[in-house]
């Protein structure tokens, strides 16, 4: 005789997969993508003419673009092996916000150099391919 099941359990997962591993490409990406802006940030203010207050506004939005990041990261990760819905929904508004961030060190930064849009072309991109396996994820979560 079986034993008795206690509480619902249910074998369909519904977590993503291909989210799971864009987070984690997006991480790994992102570390890389934070020290090569802060070097060229440095290399500019070197080579050319950096006004002081316009590197102090690109460090800190930089940095907090960084902590943006992680916080973005741990919810998205959480939530979607979770498969909880408010926690990935909060890694969505903050993926936005991240995908803004980007959208200004690639295009209205002090100066752009091709550099720049090398490093800032594929985040950004990686942030709009996540953020559409988020809005997936979070309407498989809730059907």
């Amino acid at each position: 005789m079986a034993a008795p099941r206690r509480g619902k359990a249910s074998s369909t997962v519904l977590s993503s997969l291909p989210l799971q591993m864009l987070l984690c490409l997006s991480g790994t990406y992102y570390a890389l993508y934070f020290l090569a802006t802060f070097l060229l940030l440095m290399y500019k203010s070197q080579v050319f003419t950096y006004p002081h207050s316009c590197l102090v506004l690109d460090l800190t939005l930089l940095f907090l673009m960084g902590i943006l990041e992680a916080i973005r990261l741990y919810f998205g990760t959480m939530g979607n092996l979770m498969e909880a819905e408010v926690p990935l929904a909060t890694s969505l508004v903050l993926t936005v916000g991240s995908a803004l961030l980007s959208a200004y060190f690639l295009l209205w930064q002090t100066l752009v150099l091709r550099a720049d849009l090398a490093l800032g072309a594929p985040l950004l991109a990686v942030h709009g391919l996540e953020a559409v396996l988020q809005v997936v994820a979070i309407a498989a979560f809730v059907s």
